[in-house]
Formats: structure tokens, sequence, C-alpha cells
């Protein structure tokens, strides 16, 4: 008889059991429980490496109005030289400033930065994390590649880790720091989205694509893998709008660092040439190549007298491998011969008639190529310009390299916007033109049919002229 309430007990305390366990039981007699997200933690990464980024600044000035007065305001000047219109004069015609990102390589003060954030400046200051500003000296600077190398006069700085690029993954996590906007130390955070990206306007770098958020003042900052190390340059995004649409790509850090070491000893980057026109291999070309798949870069032109011709390439000609590389885009090749040494000798495996045979050629010098090539006048916008000679450049106190000549006007728009042969073009849509190259590139990015200003040296005055892009 008494084994019933004891049955009835021990079923209460079951009871009470299973209650609990179904966290039906007092909250405050559970343990707290860690909940998991799956995302990962960054904190202790921005702790450790935001101190090493900084913020650039390139101030750039427009070359002295000659015969202005000396304490004349350039607006008011450019009133009385073409009336009342010159309230349609854009921008200020003061000190202007790039803003951008940049990170320490030294602790005595060697910084890595986008090159397209110090163009045209004529001062670089730095701000540190720490809120100190410093003038920075430009050592060195790589159009091409997009990089350049500051050095600010300190000691004792905190500096980033490299990583390697190639062994990042897609789908991997990947952290920036920057100042977009000019807001210092932002972190934003994403995936790899690709590797070996290229892009239309650089043939010599195979981006790394992320889809981390980066707008305007990002540009020169790092991006991080998750063991706190640098993996690439944040440089570009693609939008339709100037600002994120979840395309960003950055320069993988070992192709920067090589610019940065050839920067720190030579002062500028010397990259291999072949010269050769390429283009991908379609399904059908490979076809009729004899080719089993679609992959190498297709010769269409040889350069006359390159290193390519001098080799015995043809067109025609399927480049497949460097030096036992496989290329499998026509967008490989460029880097693999760009960051070949000039003088070195490459082995190329190569499809001919649908014959495999190798070819060793001697790679050139792409800045001896591009020399060549930027004295032959360029024809961009209805006028031929070419570079401002060396004596002309130093008259009107121009930094080397930048402007471009008319040598002559062949039709619109540069004729109905009054150009005329010895014009030097100074500036376009408020961008300086960095050479004949620069201006047609610029000139390929802006809206078709927008009227913008360029700003032209005209004997010992300057003035703006508004052309209208075709």
């Amino acid at each position: 008889m008494r084994s019933r309430p004891r049955f009835g007990r021990l079923l209460a305390v079951a009871l009470v059991a299973v209650l609990a366990l179904a966290g039906c039981s007092d909250p405050e007699d559970q343990p707290p429980r860690e909940q998991v997200t799956g995302l990962p933690d960054f904190t202790a990464l921005v702790a450790a490496n935001a101190p090493s980024v900084v913020n650039v600044t390139g101030v750039r000035s427009l070359p002295a109005l000659s015969g202005a007065p000396e304490d004349a305001n350039p607006h008011e000047w450019l009133h009385g030289l073409f009336g009342d219109e010159g309230d349609q004069l854009p921008g200020p015609l003061l000190p202007q400033a790039n803003d951008g990102s940049g990170f320490i390589l030294s602790e005595d003060g060697y910084i890595a930065t986008n090159a397209h954030v110090i163009e045209g400046a004529s001062k670089v200051f730095v701000r540190l994390a720490d809120s100190r500003e410093l003038a920075a000296e430009v050592v060195g600077v790589d159009q091409i590649g997009d990089i350049a190398l500051l050095k600010v006069d300190a000691k004792d700085l905190p500096t980033v880790k490299a990583g390697n690029p190639q062994k990042l993954k897609v789908g991997e996590w990947v952290v920036a720091i920057g100042a977009p906007f000019g807001f210092d130390n932002s972190v934003t955070a994403g995936i790899v989205s690709a590797k070996g990206r290229s892009l239309p306007t650089d043939n010599y770098v195979n981006f790394i694509q992320t889809d981390v958020a980066v707008n305007p003042g990002n540009s020169g900052g790092p991006l991080f893998n998750l063991d706190g190390k640098v993996v690439g340059i944040n440089s570009q995004i693609y939008s339709k709008s100037g600002g994120f649409m979840g395309l960003s790509f950055a320069i993988p850090i070992d192709v920067a660092m090589d610019a940065v070491h050839q920067l720190k000893e030579y002062g500028k980057v010397r990259r291999g040439w072949l010269g050769v026109y390429i283009q991908d291999v379609s399904p059908d070309l490979a076809d009729s190549f004899g080719m089993k798949k679609p992959v190498g870069a297709l010769v269409a032109r040889v350069v006359e007298d390159s290193p390519a011709a001098k080799a015995g390439l043809k067109s025609g000609d399927v480049i497949t491998k460097v030096n036992g590389e496989e290329i499998k885009t026509s967008g490989d090749l460029p880097p693999k011969i760009g960051q070949l040494k000039p003088g070195t000798k490459a082995t190329l495996d190569v499809v001919r008639s649908g014959e495999h045979k190798q070819i060793e050629v001697t790679v050139g010098s792409q800045e001896k190529a591009h020399k060549e090539a930027s004295q032959q006048p360029q024809e961009v916008l209805g006028m031929k310009v070419r570079p401002v000679p060396a004596d002309m450049a130093k008259k009107l106190g121009l930094p080397d390299g930048e402007g471009a000549a008319v040598a002559d006007v062949t039709g619109s728009p540069a004729a109905s916007a009054g150009v005329r042969p010895g014009d030097v073009i100074l500036k376009l849509a408020n961008r300086t033109v960095k050479g004949p190259a620069s201006l047609e590139e610029m000139a390929s990015q802006l809206p078709s049919g927008q009227v913008v200003p360029m700003l032209v040296r005209r004997g010992e005055g300057a003035l703006f002229l508004p052309i209208r892009i075709p």
C-alpha cells in the first residue's frame, strides 16, 4: 500500500526534471548559453591593425596664371578677362585636396597608398591614428600599377604584416580599414568574390574582387585576411552611382610590394614587355586552331621590332604558358610578362596551326616601349596631342609628365571649343592631365554628350574652354 505514494513522488520528480530540460524552469536557474551566429569576430584584428592605417591627403594647386597680379583673386581676374561668364567657372581656383588611405610598412615611416590618391598633388600629408599630422615625401610613384610609396619623418610607428594573396580562397572573409569620405579608421567586412580579375583599364594587375564596402577615401587602404595580414590594397570599385555597389577590387599585396621595393631602390618600377596585341580564344576559334579547350592568349598583332617580333611570334599564335605557368585567358598574360625584369629570357608555350612548340623570347622594357609610343602624337577629342617638351614644361612650371601639348586641331569637338595648336591642356573636368594617354583615358570615362571644362595654357595666359564629349 505504501508503494503508491512513493511512486507518485518519483513521478513528480521526473516531471520536474523533464520540465527543467525543456526550459520551463525559472530562467534565473539556467546557466547562460553562448550565442552562435556563425560570423567571425573582427574586434581583435581591428584593435591590432587600425593604428597602422593612415589618412592620406594630396593637396593640389593650379599652375600660376601668368599675367595676373600677385595679389589677385583668381576668380576676379578671370572675371576681368571673360566678363560675367566667369560665374560659370567650375570649382574653386584655389588649392584642392584628394583624400585617401594608406598603411605603414616600416617603423621608420614608409607608407604605401594608391598613386591616384596623390595624383597631381604638390604637397602630401599623412594623418596617423593618434591624430598626428605629418608632411610626407613622395619616394616614388608607379602609375601603371597604381602604387605610391611615401615617407614620413617618424620613429617606432605601428606596422602591418603582409600575407600571401595566393592562398586566398573565394568565399573567405576579408576586412578593409580606411577613411571613406574622410571618416578615419572605418571598418567594413565581406568575402572574396573572385580572384585574378582583369579590368579593361589595368592590364598589368590581376585584382582580388570582394564585396567589402569600399567608397571614395578607401583607396590605398589595406585589405586584411582573418589572420590580420594585408592581402591587398583597396584600389577601385565598379559603380554607376559613384558609391559602393557590391563590386570592389584590390591590388594583391605581392604585386604591390614588388612595386614598393623597386620604388625604394630605383625610384621607378621596371616591367617586362612583349609587344603583342592579344584576345581571348573562343570555343569556335579553339576548334579552328585544333585546340581541345579555349584557353590561352591569341596573338592578333605583333608590334614591329618588338621582343615578340624578334623571337618569331606570329599573328594567330596562341600563347598557353609562360615559363611553365598556364595562361588561361588573355588577361593572364600581361601580369605574367610585366613581373619579369627587362632583359631576362622567358619560354613561351605556343600553339601554331595546331602544333605545340616552345619559343624563347628576351623580354623588353615596358618603360622604353611607352616612351617611344608617347613620342607619336595621339588623336583625341578632335586634336593631336603629344607630351609637353621639357623646356616648355620648365617655362610653364609644370611637373614632369604633366599636361598635353596640342600639335594640331583636326576637327570637332576641339575645333568647336576653340582649341588652337600650341595650347597646353592642363585639366579636363577638373582633373589633372598627365600626358596624352591620361587625357585619352579621362575623355573615355566621361558621359557622351556632356560639356565639361578644359583648362588650357595659351601663351602667357590660361583659360577654360567648354568641350563636348562626343
